[in-house]
């Protein structure tokens, strides 16, 4: 397996358990009032299903993808961080020294 192909395995493992990782919402959908938390819980369902746009995809490693909710665009966001998510991961490939963390936010924040 190449290495961009164990990361999008772990990538869409990651995205639909939200094991091996943080979900850390950005931006406007950051809010802490009751409405933002329902929807912050909605558009996260919406990513653990949503099929990858292979157009938005040019490593195979399933990475980045965006979501329609309410009408909305959301973008979702994958990065490799070291364990004390201090600084970027030396191996993506390698769980034992990689948390993932998943950027979630209105595509206009971007």
């Amino acid at each position: 397996m190449t290495d961009h192909l164990k990361i999008r395995a772990l990538n869409d493992e990651f995205r639909k358990t939200l094991q091996g990782g943080q979900v850390v919402f950005m931006g406007t959908l950051a809010g802490r009032e009751a409405k933002d938390l329902i929807l912050q819980h909605r558009v996260l369902a919406a990513v653990r299903v949503a099929p990858i746009q292979e157009g938005n995809d040019p490593y195979g490693e399933h990475d980045f993808g965006s979501v329609q909710v309410d009408g909305d665009t959301f973008f979702w966001k994958i990065d490799y961080y070291d364990l004390q998510l201090e600084e970027l991961s030396e191996d993506p490939t390698d769980p034992s020294v990689t948390c993932r963390v998943m950027a979630i936010f209105y595509s206009y924040d971007y």
